[in-house]
């Protein structure tokens, strides 16, 4: 049996949503039991709970070893608020564990890799329980957690690290004490609801605060708004620019984005959990 846990470092979800992983939990997944905390349904202002609030269940759950499994609720934005905290307060239990999410959980993402501190995946979260592409995003996870690897982004070799995080969220840990040494690694981006100049100006940034990487490969770029004059680049382009000017070797794309194709990416040489 995998316990997983799961809370909301970021944004609020439904009770409606809480349902509808429950009953794919029960209905596919025997082996797996999920357990909410009452926090993932709280809200201030735009957080679920204040920052004392949403670290105090993510601590209260990664420090206890009733669970195998941390899976964040949802992104939106927040966690990396208390991401630092966060590791500076786990304990041996927190260090055996499993963390999944993506989008602005890549803060909690980075922190824990940088520590250390179990193991990171980049993985679709229980939000998206209620859509038929959301669910199936959602079996991969759970798939991949009861060791099916036909989840796993397919460019994965075994033998070169990677970590995959949504292309804002990475250009902000970049120079904080969030950032994980990510040298020698394969690094896979994704974005939404950006502009096209705007994920230029994050590949600016990054091309020159990027250790010297294995590679990067491009995720789904989605909802891109309508500026008021075309940018000229695709996003593609845009990666193979500064990818190019930065010394990078570009490798095309990866199946990881805001959509339901979402990929699951273990950080390192990471394997799925095994358990008795």
């Amino acid at each position: 049996m995998t316990n997983i846990a799961i809370c909301a470092p970021a944004t609020p979800i439904t009770r409606e949503q809480q349902t509808a992983l429950e009953e794919l939990v029960a209905a596919e997944f025997p082996g797996h039991r999920v357990t909410f905390h009452d926090q993932c349904f709280e809200r201030a202002g735009h957080f679920a709970g204040d920052d004392l609030r949403r670290l105090s269940a993510l601590l209260e759950f990664a420090n206890d070893p009733a669970f195998d499994v941390v899976w964040f609720a949802k992104g939106g934005y927040g966690s990396n608020r208390i991401a630092e905290a966060a590791v500076a307060q786990m304990n041996q239990s927190a260090r055996a564990k499993t963390y999944v999410g993506f989008s602005d959980c890549g803060y909690l993402l980075a922190a824990l890799y940088r520590a250390g501190i179990g193991q990171s995946v980049h993985g679709s979260m229980p939000v998206s329980a209620r859509s038929e592409g959301g669910r199936e995003a959602i079996r991969r996870v759970l798939k991949w957690l009861g060791g099916d690897t036909s989840g796993v982004e397919p460019s994965l070799d075994g033998t070169t690290p990677a970590a995959a995080f949504n292309l804002i969220t990475l250009a902000m840990i970049a120079g904080t004490p969030l950032m994980p040494d990510l040298t020698g690694h394969v690094v896979m981006v994704e974005e939404v609801a950006e502009h096209l100049y705007a994920i230029d100006r994050m590949f600016f940034h990054l091309a020159g605060t990027l250790p010297r990487l294995a590679g990067l490969r491009l995720g789904s770029v989605t909802d891109v708004p309508e500026n008021y004059v075309e940018f000229g680049q695709s996003e593609e382009d845009i990666a193979r620019f500064w990818c190019d000017r930065a010394g990078i070797p570009y490798l095309g794309r990866a199946l990881i984005g805001h959509t339901s194709a979402n990929r699951i990416v273990p950080f390192g040489l990471a394997s799925p959990p095994t358990r008795t």
